[in-house]
This record gives structure tokens, sequence and C-alpha cells, in this order.
């Protein structure tokens, strides 16, 4: 037979009133005894009814997606998985709901998530570029017992913080062996165009990609142009790439969103021979793997990435691992004719 919390509560020597905090995080229990409840679950075993549990809760979880204010197709398919996840999490006694921050104002990001309480949200999945300002507002955020969660952009110095996301470098060193695969022996050079440096995603994506691109001296990387997701900038920095450099074989678009440098592609005519490689699954790069102006998109699925976010926050809650298989985010390598 299961165990039971009369038997929790036997093995840890406490009372059934105090397993009950500790199994719903309430206040007041002393970190030892917290310990010696947390040591008899591994010991005897001990597994929550997590349906009995929630309504023991007398209310559902209540999750946040803190997204950029400004942004494209690519936060438009995590938009509408948020929502849908929303609707079909109402079962589940489970809210979703979106916070827009400018992301470029790191400061005003920090003072937004000081305000938020334990009342109105139980964990926060955050798509911000690392700052410290925001780092120290997620560490003051756990303080005050909401759980939080880098998405899609990672906060690596948040210690033991899980992220939902694809292995970004790992990315970024696929673009670098598609990229060199397909030129070949063809000698020349490679633009590379993303929003921003500041997100870690681009960064280590660059990483990867260099690291690939090392081994083929013939191919010589161009430093990384900044856009700042602007059209006109677009233009002006893809003109003078293009002007500049007369050998340009390959163009790497690092960023979450091709949609205005496709745009500008089009309308600047380059070369038909040039390899493009683009990130993220939009309408955008769709259409353009089917009229060839893209030869590959790496992707990861945003449904995946938003009902990930929601497991990972609702276990943190509770207090339990989620199964790694399941919640690992995959590259997905979208050609023409496996769309």
């Amino acid at each position: 037979m299961r165990p039971t919390t009369k038997d929790l509560a036997k093995a840890a020597g406490v009372s059934l009133a105090t397993i009950d905090r500790v199994l719903n995080g309430r206040a007041g229990v002393r970190k030892k005894t917290v310990d010696a409840v947390n040591e008899a679950i591994e010991k005897i075993g001990f597994e929550r009814n997590q349906v009995a549990a929630t309504l023991a809760r007398q209310r559902g979880y209540r999750f946040g997606f803190v997204l950029p204010l400004v942004g494209d197709e690519f936060l438009a398919e995590i938009l509408a998985r948020i929502q849908e996840l929303d609707r079909a999490g109402r079962a589940e006694m489970m809210e979703a709901k979106v916070i827009r921050l400018d992301e470029h104002d790191p400061h005003k990001v920090a003072r937004s998530l000081a305000r938020l309480t334990v009342d109105d949200y139980d964990g926060i999945a955050i798509m911000a570029p690392e700052t410290p300002q925001i780092r120290d507002a997620l560490l003051r955020m756990r303080e005050r017992g909401i759980e939080t969660l880098p998405f899609v952009s990672n906060q690596q110095n948040l210690d033991g913080q899980t992220f939902v996301g694809i292995d970004n470098k790992a990315a970024g060193a696929t673009a670098g062996r598609l990229m060199a695969r397909f030129l070949g022996r063809t000698e020349g050079s490679i633009v590379v165009l993303t929003e921003t440096m500041q997100s870690r995603d681009s960064l280590e994506r660059r990483l990867g990609f260099d690291a690939i691109l090392r081994d083929h001296p013939h191919l010589r990387v161009l430093p990384t142009l900044e856009t700042h997701g602007d059209a006109d900038r677009t233009e002006r920095v893809l003109r003078n790439a293009f002007s500049t450099h007369g050998d340009i074989a390959g163009l790497y678009l690092m960023g979450p969103e091709a949609r205005i440098p496709l745009e500008v592609l089009r309308a600047l005519g380059p070369p038909s021979d040039q390899v493009t490689i683009a990130h993220e699954r939009t309408p955008s790069t769709e259409a353009a793997l089917r009229d060839g102006e893209v030869d590959v998109v790496i992707s990861q699925d945003p449904g995946h990435l938003v009902r990930s976010a929601m497991r990972i926050m609702r276990a943190k809650c509770e207090r339990r691992a989620t199964l790694a298989s399941q919640e690992r985010i995959r590259i997905e390598i979208l050609i023409a004719e496996n769309m």
C-alpha cells in the first residue's frame, strides 16, 4: 500500500497538522521540521495525491508569463499558445496570464516585478535579457514565495533554476554545421544578423556557430549585426554588409524574429546562390522555405515551451520533480520538404 500522511507524520515525528503545512508550503514551520519531513518523504517513498492536494488549497494555480512589450511572429505564436493553455488549464485549476514589459528598460522591469506578490501569482516564467537588475528582482521574488522560471532566454546567474527552451549553443552549432555542409568548398563571408546580442539566446547561438565554423577557414564569419527589430536599421546594416563584402556566401538570421530581415533581403535582391538559415517556425519563415528564400529553419515548438513551463512551475509549487525527458525542448530542423 502507498504510504499515507499518517505514515509520513509518524516517520517524521510530527503532527498531521504540521505535515499539512509543509506539504502545502504554508508559513510557520521551522526549517529543521521541513527538512525532517522531506527526509521522511524520501525514506518511506511518500507520494501526494496531487488532485486532492490542489483541492485542499481551496484555489487553483495562477501563473504569469513575462514577455517582451515588442515582438513579432514568434512572440505571437507564444501568446497564442498561452491563451490556448489558459482555456484548457481551467479543468486542472490552472490559469496562465501574460505580463508585457519593456525588456530594453531592465530597471522598469525590476520595479514591475517587485510589485508582484504571492496573492497575484504562484509562479512567473520570464522571457527577458539577462541583466543584474532582472536577476536581483527574480531572486527577491523567490524570497517572497513566487516560483520563477527562465523562459526561452536563459538567466544563467540564477542558481538552481530550470530553464525552459532549447540548448541555444547547440542550436547555433547546428546552424554552423548546416551552413558548412550546404556551402561545401565555396569560399566567402557569412553575415550574422540578430535583434540584440544582449539576449543570451543570441549570444549562445553565436558561440555555437563560431565553434563549428572555426574548423572551416575558407568561410569567414563577420561580426554580428544588430537590428533592434527596426526595419530601417535592418535595411541599412544589410545594405552596408552587401556593399562592403562582395563575397557573401551565407546569411545566418540568428534571432527569433525573421520577418523584417526576410522582407529587406527580398527588396535588396541578394544573390540566389546564397545559403540562408533562420530560426523559429513562423508564417514568414514557412513562406520563405517554400519560396526557396531560406534553406533551413531551426525551430522550437512554442506549444511545448508553454506546456513545459506550466508543468514545471506547478511542480515547483507542489515540491515535486518533473519528468526530465518530457520537459526537454528539442531542436527541430525544417526544410521545404518536411514542413
